[in-house]
């Protein structure tokens, strides 16, 4: 991976103002997700700073399914998608939290053995409510969480001083 395969990645996330609601700034990643070499590049770049220290990564509903099922992938890993309340079959822990825009619920199963080491994977950290929800979930069926990994961090939100101690990787911010 080089420094100008990001840049050109960088390039391809749009910024939508006042979606989903009047203030909010959207970061479209659709785009990059298009062009195999950048979503590449994004993943690559996700996995690194983690790498061989997790045996399954966390996906948050619903674009982050699309980066951790990747770095699932490139990795040799398992998946686990931590999902919207009522989606799963067999919630095991749940979770209720606030967002930017709003509140929401998360929930996962139980399907990793106890202590698996769990990755979390996101597109965007914003204020942190999602990633430190998912912490919560996951660490209630019995696993480690060894980190987060998002594409892009907006720093005035404070999303990283709300996950606390937790590593978390970004590939871009701003």
């Amino acid at each position: 991976m080089t420094s100008p395969e990001l840049a050109r990645a960088a390039s391809l996330i749009r910024s939508i103002p006042d979606v989903p609601k009047p203030g909010i700034v959207f970061r479209d990643v659709m785009p990059l997700l298009a062009d195999a070499r950048a979503f590449a590049a994004v993943i690559e770049a996700m996995a690194a700073p983690f790498a061989g220290r997790f045996d399954a990564v966390a996906g948050l509903e619903a674009r982050g399914f699309l980066f951790a099922g990747a770095i699932a992938q490139a990795t040799g890993t398992g998946l686990v998608p931590v999902r919207k309340a009522g989606r799963l079959p067999r919630p095991a822990a749940r979770r209720d939290y606030t967002i930017e825009y709003g509140e929401a619920t998360i929930e996962v199963q139980d399907d990793l053995p106890p202590g698996a080491r769990v990755l979390i994977a996101d597109d965007v950290l914003a204020t942190g409510g999602t990633v430190e929800a998912a912490c919560h979930v996951l660490r209630e069926v019995g696993c480690r969480v060894v980190g987060a990994t998002v594409l892009f961090a907006i720093p005035e939100l404070c999303g990283r001083e709300r996950i606390g101690d937790i590593e978390l990787a970004t590939v871009f911010e701003g």
